[in-house]
């Protein structure tokens, strides 16, 4: 049985500031049903606060504490790796919270990881320090793999872009730790909702990121057709992402009504 879910954002509750029908009902429902829930993101440039008020701002109840981003989980994988680490950060405030946060030290001075994320004032300069850095030894450790970000005037440059140059530059490939990586997943599922990766569901847009993260975590998982994946374009998302999903839903009203009947069936066997 279910108990409780990792929901994606853009794409799937949202697209850019404009929410998708339903998202605030399928958050309601969840509260409704007494499911926990967790929203995982990718992007590393907000703070959990930052990320629940954003979803606020759109009328979909969040708190900070709901939300996993990134960032966080780059900053907690290093955390738990060594404790109290020296680290060089490439990236922004979501970022820079999140390794303070998580008691690592902050250097430019041969860090011993470099925790690289979206950084919208990467330069020539920063590809130099990260390449010296990680010829020296430090370790590579990216937020997440996207190429391409949307924004209110068409795609920017995503964080994976940022470390394919450091990566072509060091021959270093990185640990990744957002979606598609299972480590995001499992950070959540482990930290945050103490519970095993077959009691968690995933729930998305994305088959090559939100479906096939959710797949290696060992997760359940439930795509939803509003956003990246369509019903003209899912065969090839699902060749691409070596995965498939548990259960498909033309939009968030489908999987409100799916999620009723599981709930039907459960307190009738209970």
């Amino acid at each position: 049985m279910i108990k409780a879910y990792l929901i994606d954002l853009d794409g799937t509750l949202y697209h850019g500031r404009h929410r998708i029908e339903g998202a605030d009902q399928l958050i309601r429902t969840l509260q409704e049903l007494g499911k926990p829930y967790l929203f995982v993101t990718n992007n590393s440039s907000r703070t959990p606060q930052g990320v629940a008020d954003h979803l606020n701002g759109m009328g979909i109840p969040a708190d900070a504490s709901q939300v996993c981003t990134s960032a966080v989980a780059a900053a907690e994988y290093v955390a738990e790796e060594s404790p109290g680490a020296t680290v060089a950060c490439i990236g922004e405030a979501g970022l820079l919270e999140a390794i303070e946060e998580a008691g690592l030290q902050l250097t430019e001075d041969a860090p011993e990881y470099v925790i690289q994320g979206i950084d919208r004032e990467f330069s020539y300069h920063k590809l130099t320090k990260a390449l010296r850095w990680i010829n020296a030894g430090s370790k590579f450790i990216m937020t997440n793999p996207d190429l391409q970000l949307p924004s209110d005037d068409g795609l920017t440059p995503g964080a994976g872009t940022l470390g394919a140059a450091i990566e072509a530059a060091t021959g270093v490939h990185p640990t990744v730790i957002g979606k598609p990586s299972s480590v995001i997943m499992k950070s959540a599922i482990s930290r945050r909702l103490n519970l095993a990766s077959h009691e968690v569901a995933v729930i998305g847009d994305n088959m090559r990121t939100d479906i096939a993260a959710g797949v290696a975590a060992g997760c359940e998982t439930l795509l939803v057709l509003t956003g990246v994946t369509t019903r003209d374009n899912m065969d090839g998302h699902i060749q691409a992402a070596k995965a498939r999903p548990d259960h498909v839903f033309e939009d968030l009203h489908k999987l409100m009504e799916w999620l009723s009947q599981e709930a039907d069936q459960a307190s009738k066997k209970g």
